[in-house]
């Protein structure tokens, strides 16, 4: 069940040169919110931007009665909602997102992400290092663009950075690193989020070598809660589709095609 609210933005902080993290307070929202859940935010009252801006959520404190989420500007919305300072409110519906990160019967979890797509994955490994090992993959284009370390690193058993060019952590993709110890032991699941060409590549290791995975799509969305169709993704198992925002965005990676 998701509730739409005029929040007040209780903490602000600038992560990189463009991207942003800020917290709402919503003792509504944090108490039904889940790992892997996002959040359609309404940037000013202006008919321009029209549309809601799906963004997913990284932080949930319970006790706090917050949300915290990150985002990069991209466009006209975030760059209007990076303007916003702490005591602001904006509009916001969520939590949204039937399937969420289903992750409490596994003991060891592999985490692997990339880019802006690793903020949705936090929160699934703060509340998941309570009763499992977890090993982090965070993949990068380069030094400029690593975020969270420190933040992954208290919730991991093992984190591993990796960026593209070499110029920070280790050399190369995220999931070359994930092959190589899956080969020593295999995790009991692998769940992940960014960008397309990673996510089926996991999916694809993931089948081969029968592991269980989930993935954390990401598509553009209008409406967030399934009625406008625009991010639907193929249905494995029936004669149909599923929708990101409704169905979505966390699917196991052996039920929709993407």
């Amino acid at each position: 069940m998701s509730v739409v609210e005029q929040v007040k933005i209780v903490t602000k902080e600038q992560l990189k040169n463009d991207i942003f993290k800020l917290a709402i307070e919503s003792e509504k929202m944090a108490s039904i919110a889940l790992p892997g859940q996002f959040l359609e935010i309404r940037v000013n009252d202006d008919i321009e931007p029209f549309l809601r801006r799906p963004i997913s959520i990284y932080k949930i404190d319970k006790e706090k009665n917050e949300l915290e989420f990150i985002f990069q500007v991209k466009g006209k919305g975030t760059e209007i909602l990076a303007k916003k300072n702490v005591g602001d409110r904006i509009s916001v519906m969520g939590p949204l997102g039937k399937g969420t990160f289903a992750f409490e019967k596994y003991k060891k979890i592999s985490i692997i992400g990339g880019g802006i797509g690793i903020f949705p994955l936090y929160e699934l490994a703060r509340q998941a290092s309570k009763n499992a090992e977890i090993t982090t993959y965070l993949g990068f284009r380069n030094k400029d663009f690593v975020v969270l370390e420190d933040e992954f690193s208290k919730v991991s058993g093992k984190l591993v950075i990796t960026t593209d060019d070499g110029t920070y952590g280790k050399n190369g993709f995220a999931i070359n690193y994930l092959k190589a110890d899956c080969e020593k032991e295999k995790p009991d699941c692998i769940f992940a989020c960014g960008p397309l060409p990673m996510l089926k590549a996991v999916r694809d290791f993931a089948i081969e070598n029968n592991i269980s995975a989930q993935v954390s799509l990401e598509e553009r969305m209008g409406c967030g809660i399934g009625i406008c169709l625009g991010c639907a993704v193929k249905d494995k198992k029936a004669d149909g589709y599923k929708h990101v925002c409704k169905d979505g965005p966390v699917f196991n990676v052996n039920d929709v095609e993407f």
